[in-house]
């Protein structure tokens, strides 16, 4: 990434619980179960006051400028002395991977005391981003088709909520071919991987579909899977959802004669509000309203992070929890 300084403690998915609170905060008290969530909430700006706007004006502009630096101030709240000296370890979002991490009062959701933190800590970024794109971002009908390129944690989570909406098909798509049986207990009906075929993504799905699909979701991100996306929806009702963040910063795009009656959103955390709507999420949870266990497919003790990232690495996994301690 851009802004690849070091010492950085990196991490932005996690659940703990509060070691102290900081002068001024009133919503935390020491003890209390919480999820770090990387969108702030400040409560008081009209998108924060808006039902369905997640994008919080005090903490957005910094986050989606800086994206690896903290939203306020853009200073670390991380140091170690070393030499006799202060030497300062910067932040990524909410510094997860640490026993212990500092963040905003407004970067931090209380969530409910019987929530297992193993299973609480995948709600701070993927699973809402992939359960909101297809819930608040398509609103995904009963009966319709659902295409999903990238079966990873977040296109699986939409691909299980597109299974909960009631949709009568969900295609997945992915290159690697070991993620097409797990796929299917996520409400995966049939997968493709591209290589298989010689015609574009794009065009094996409105052939497969009769005209198109009705909601995409890219959960890649990369340019040319977008466009793909929206070329393989439905012409007049075809809805894109834009998950994935592409990294290279190139532009999207196309002729605007591929809309014709089309439309292309870009959901950021699946539209939730970190402090008001993913508590909620994890309450679905506690009640056994939702199962997230099929996500888990590895457990580490942080010390082994590295062999984590190589699972990741080699698509051999979805999400592999670090338990501290």
């Amino acid at each position: 990434m851009a802004q690849a300084q070091f010492p950085r403690i990196l991490g932005h998915e996690g659940a703990g619980v509060v070691e102290s609170v900081g002068e001024g905060v009133k919503d935390f008290k020491v003890g209390d179960h919480v999820l770090p969530v990387y969108v702030g909430e400040c409560g008081e700006c009209s998108n924060c006051k808006r039902d369905h706007n997640n994008l919080c004006e005090k903490y957005w502009p910094c986050l989606k400028g800086t994206m690896m630096l903290h939203p306020v101030g853009q200073k670390s709240r991380f140091s170690v002395l070393k030499e006799g000296k202060v030497q300062p370890i910067l932040s990524f979002f909410t510094s997860t991977f640490s026993e212990y991490t500092v963040i905003k009062a407004d970067c931090c959701a209380k969530i409910h005391d019987d929530a297992p933190f193993e299973k609480a800590c995948l709600f701070g970024c993927g699973l809402p981003t992939g359960f909101g794109a297809a819930w608040n971002t398509a609103k995904v009908e009963k009966g319709s088709i659902v295409a999903v390129i990238g079966l990873g944690t977040i296109g699986l989570a939409a691909a299980d909520a597109a299974r909960i909406a009631g949709a009568s098909r969900v295609i997945g798509i992915d290159i690697n071919p070991k993620k097409f049986e797990l796929a299917k207990k996520f409400g995966v009906t049939e997968c493709i991987n591209p290589k298989d075929h010689q015609s574009p993504i794009q065009k094996v799905l409105q052939d497969l579909t009769s005209g198109g699909v009705d909601y995409c979701f890219e959960c890649v991100g990369n340019v040319d899977l977008m466009l793909a996306a929206l070329e393989s929806t439905r012409e007049g009702t075809g809805k894109t959802i834009i998950v994935g963040l592409d990294p290279s910063g190139r532009p999207l795009s196309f002729n605007p004669t591929h809309l014709f009656g089309r439309s292309i959103m870009s959901p950021v955390c699946g539209e939730y509000k970190g402090k008001s709507h993913i508590p909620g999420l994890i309450d679905k949870l506690v009640k056994q309203e939702l199962s997230v266990d099929e996500y888990i497919t590895d457990t580490l003790p942080f010390e082994e992070i590295n062999k984590a990232i190589a699972l990741l690495k080699n698509g051999d996994c979805l999400r592999c929890v670090l338990t501290m301690g």
